[in-house]
């Protein structure tokens, strides 16, 4: 496969389309969207929230959390692809151990499974300019398409009655396709995400998780 350039490479710039434009609106109105909501459920629960940090095994009992989430990507990925990404993505997680690691606070283990999609608009690699002796001139203006299969370890703290937070060290499958012919399967060691839930009915939270190369943000039901 030919090496990947960054658009900054082309000879001739390419002129920004409206659809480009849309999507770029599309991922900041997602992003204020989710800090807007945060910072609504922070202000008018925060008064009356009770800590159970220190209450270990005081936490919503459930066996699975399944969680559809949206997911944007802010940096290149690992890959072809490139540049921002919009995608949808869903995670299970078992509950295995009701009391964790830590005796004495209030922590709990899962075992987390899922499969995210993201699409990039940038990142397919192709020859612009061909010459019998070769190639000239690279371009890369393909989508791709990138499907994660990610299995964590959750490790909850249960830090009040209306939030939450994790850590997920784990490793994923990664894929990439698009329509000029890419197909790369890899595995992607040492992956790692943190992440915080905001508990607005007993079984049911909004979970936000940042880490490499996406920002999630979902609904979780603890069943």
């Amino acid at each position: 496969m030919p090496p990947r350039l960054r658009p900054a490479t082309v000879e001739s710039p390419r002129p920004v389309s409206s659809r480009s434009a849309s999507r770029t609106r599309g991922k900041r109105l997602l992003l204020l969207a989710t800090l807007s909501l945060g910072a609504a459920a922070w202000t008018r629960n925060a008064a009356a929230d009770t800590l159970i940090i220190n209450r270990p095994g005081y936490h919503q009992r459930y066996n699975f959390e399944a969680e559809p989430h949206l997911l944007l990507g802010f940096i290149d990925p690992p890959g072809a692809a490139h540049g921002t990404g919009l995608g949808v993505g869903f995670r299970g997680t078992v509950q295995v151990l009701e009391n964790g690691f830590v005796p004495k606070i209030n922590n709990s283990i899962g075992i987390g499974f899922g499969l995210d999609v993201v699409h990039y608009g940038y990142g397919g690699a192709y020859c612009a300019d061909p010459t019998p002796a070769g190639c000239r001139r690279y371009d890369d203006a393909r989508a791709v398409d990138s499907w994660w299969l990610p299995v964590v370890m959750q490790w909850n703290f249960w830090l009040s009655r209306n939030w939450s937070v994790f850590g997920e060290p784990g490793m994923a499958l990664r894929y990439e396709t698009n329509v000029g012919g890419l197909h790369q399967l890899r595995p992607e060691f040492l992956q790692f995400y943190l992440g915080g839930r905001y508990h607005f009915a007993d079984t049911v939270t909004l979970t936000m998780r940042v880490g490499y190369p996406t920002f999630s943000v979902g609904v979780s039901f603890l069943l």
